[in-house]
């Protein structure tokens, strides 16, 4: 009989102990909302004050990877046999029309002058963290008889 009696009074007592516990639960929800207030976004901003080249920049956009090697036509060498050093090379940019005169260890854009030969020049390419080297060839000379 005395578990009967439990039982029922479990069960009479059961759903208005659950309704003041979940009462309860969002009273102090409610409470909490309160007290922090509005909700707010903020977003971090960055802005580049040094100087020299912005690092956010991409360097496909920028100037210094101009010329590139494809632009480039072998116009002339001007070749010292005796001291290579001061051989010179003449390239024009097809794009541009624009002219340089070379010398080993000189840079255009990304591309330096590595070696002049009698008839070529050898390239050194930076890019993305790598070299690579390409040659430009002057055109052949067709020979009369």
């Amino acid at each position: 009989m005395r578990v009967r009696s439990l039982v029922l009074t479990l069960a009479w007592l059961g759903p208005a102990l659950a309704a003041q516990t979940t009462r309860a639960d969002s009273a102090r929800s409610a409470a909490a909302a309160s007290d922090t207030g509005p909700l707010s976004l903020s977003r971090e901003v960055f802005s580049y004050q040094g100087a020299g080249r912005d690092p956010f920049l991409s360097l496909l956009k920028s100037g210094d990877i101009r010329p590139l090697i494809t632009d480039l036509k072998l116009v002339a060498i001007i070749y010292d046999e005796r001291y290579a050093a001061r051989s010179v090379a003449v390239l024009r940019d097809i794009t541009t029309s624009k002219r340089y005169r070379v010398r080993t260890g000189d840079v255009l854009g990304r591309l330096r002058v590595t070696q002049i030969k009698p008839r070529d020049v050898v390239f050194t390419i930076q890019e993305f963290g790598f070299e690579r080297q390409a040659t430009l060839s002057l055109a052949k000379q067709e020979e009369t008889p």
